[in-house]
């Protein structure tokens, strides 16, 4: 069983990132050292489980992309391991404040679910934090989470060099948000898993979907909380039949057939297995 953490007040399902990242919210974001601390903390360790050699001389050479950098709190900690990178987000006061912050790296204005515009290849890693849940909302009547997942890790998948790795920390609502993200990014050709830092703590506990552009890479190590590493195993996408499977393709039903009523409705007792009647 999949922990997943909770947390008192979900952006994502109040604005588009665009709008609720206004100036007012960017600003208040960007002062608030708790919160610096926390995405500095979760941006280094997105780039410990890039597992990339250490060698100054090799690190000064790799391009890595930022997906959702924000005001360049993950961007300072890829300047501080020595990388160079590239980073995209939707939110044009966050990036202002990136640019007023004189960030090493790039920046460009990006919807990632419109899919990524950079050339094949260009990249030899990718990190992101707390970036991937808003792909997982319909903020609008012409949204399509799965198609807008889809077309982010299609374009992802293109833009990564052969045997990069891409590290992407997120915060799912519920289990069947983190399935159906794990099995978007599976079916478009990504290797790996899930890494979930402190599985009991429902405050500190953190997923990292790693994920890797050829062959089987052993995964990386998972933190608990007496700060010892624990074996991950790697995910599989989801089990024809399970819930998440039937909630999955339930919706796509309903998504396709707005005004039908032939689906019955969700309930506890979705995806259970029938008793044997006599």
């Amino acid at each position: 069983k999949i922990s997943i953490c909770t947390m008192a007040s979900r952006p994502e399902s109040s604005l588009p990132p665009e709008l609720y990242y206004d100036d007012k919210e960017a600003k208040k974001y960007t002062q608030n050292s708790r919160i610096i601390q926390i995405q500095s903390e979760m941006s280094e360790r997105a780039i410990e489980l890039l597992s990339l050699p250490e060698d100054p001389t090799i690190r000064s050479s790799l391009l890595v992309l930022d997906v959702g950098c924000g005001s360049g709190i993950s961007g300072a900690a890829l300047t501080e391991a020595g990388l160079n990178w590239f980073g995209v987000d939707i939110s044009s006061s966050m990036l202002e404040i990136a640019l007023e912050n004189e960030v090493e790296g790039g920046l460009a204005r990006c919807d990632i679910g419109h899919g990524l515009p950079f050339r094949a290849g260009c990249f030899d890693a990718v990190v992101s934090v707390s970036a991937l849940q808003w792909l997982a909302y319909s903020d609008r009547s012409t949204a399509n989470p799965i198609r807008r997942q889809r077309a982010f890790f299609t374009s992802l998948y293109a833009c990564m060099s052969v045997g990069a790795r891409a590290v992407l920390q997120f915060y799912p609502a519920d289990e069947l948000q983190l399935q159906l993200l794990l099995n978007s990014a599976m079916s478009c050709g990504f290797t790996g898993g899930l890494v979930t830092d402190y599985p009991e703590s429902a405050k500190a506990r953190k997923h990292f979907l790693v994920l890797d552009t050829a062959g089987t890479r052993p995964m990386p190590a998972a933190q608990d909380e007496a700060g010892g590493r624990h074996s991950t195993k790697q995910q599989q996408p989801m089990r024809k039949g399970s819930k998440a499977w039937i909630m999955r393709k339930k919706e796509q039903y309903r998504r396709k057939n707005p005004d039908s009523k032939a689906l019955p409705s969700d309930s506890k007792y979705t995806g259970r297995k029938r008793k044997p009647r006599f």
